[in-house]
């Protein structure tokens, strides 16, 4: 499918014990200009083949070695041919059937950065809250002082303005890919509180939180200085011990 509005790229490797819920979120949107771009890493398991049976419309599959998930999403924004990107991993899922209509009537302000709201769900499926950071209504760079506000499966950038990801990070190159996009964009356009992503809870950056904090505190010193960055984790403080005991009463 030639320039779509949308792709819907996600990047697998050994993942089909949680995948169908992914695939069958993306086959039964009601809006159809989009291509599906899933970047395998080579699966040993039946994850491209459950990609080939969901037979979802304009589906492109590339399987082959890559150097983990940074470098899969780096060569999907070369292969992507829409005029949005929309990283959708695997086990987390568009929240309804009608996501895509609702970022498609975004994006008729030509925004360069389309954004909305992301709940949790476990892997039962079964909704557990939402997301600890509310994306604002007003988006821009300084949004990301505050951390992560907008989940970044939440986040659709313009392909003309996404960059490769960093891979110097192992965990935390999606806050900086997000920073980099806003500094680049003029316009951002927020698709309204209703969430748009389901995020399952249990994904690579959760078993992996002190290393991504750790970077994502490297990345705040880099776009908004060590001492601001300092000040503003004392005022963290707070909100990181409500998430830690949130968690534990999951």
């Amino acid at each position: 499918m030639s320039n779509p509005l949308f792709s819907i790229i996600t990047v697998t490797y050994n993942a089909a014990s949680v995948i169908a819920p992914t695939l069958k979120s993306v086959l039964c949107q009601t809006f159809s200009d989009y291509e599906y771009l899933v970047v395998d890493g080579a699966s040993s398991d039946d994850t491209v083949n459950m990609v080939q049976e969901a037979q979802i419309p304009n589906t492109r599959i590339v399987s082959e070695p890559d150097k983990g998930l940074y470098d899969a999403m780096n060569k999907s924004i070369a292969l992507a041919q829409g005029r949005y990107l929309i990283f959708l991993n695997a086990g987390d899922a568009f929240a309804s059937s009608n996501v895509l209509t609702r970022l498609a009537a975004a994006a008729e302000s030509d925004a360069d950065i389309l954004y909305g709201q992301t709940q949790l769900v476990n892997a039962d499926r079964a909704v557990v809250g939402m997301r600890h950071l509310t994306a604002p209504a007003e988006l821009d760079a300084e949004s990301f002082r505050n951390g992560m506000v907008v989940c970044h499966q939440a986040f659709v950038a313009k392909r003309s303005i996404a960059e490769n990801y960093n891979m110097d990070y192992r965990f935390s190159a999606d806050y900086d890919w997000c920073i980099r996009c806003l500094l680049k964009s003029k316009a951002n356009a927020y698709v309204g509180d209703t969430p748009i992503i389901s995020f399952l809870t249990d994904g690579l950056t959760d078993k992996h939180h002190k290393a991504s904090l750790h970077e994502r505190y490297h990345i705040m010193c880099i776009y908004y200085g060590k001492v601001s960055t300092f000040l503003m984790h004392i005022k963290f403080l707070p909100r990181y011990l409500r998430e830690k005991v949130r968690k534990a009463m999951r």
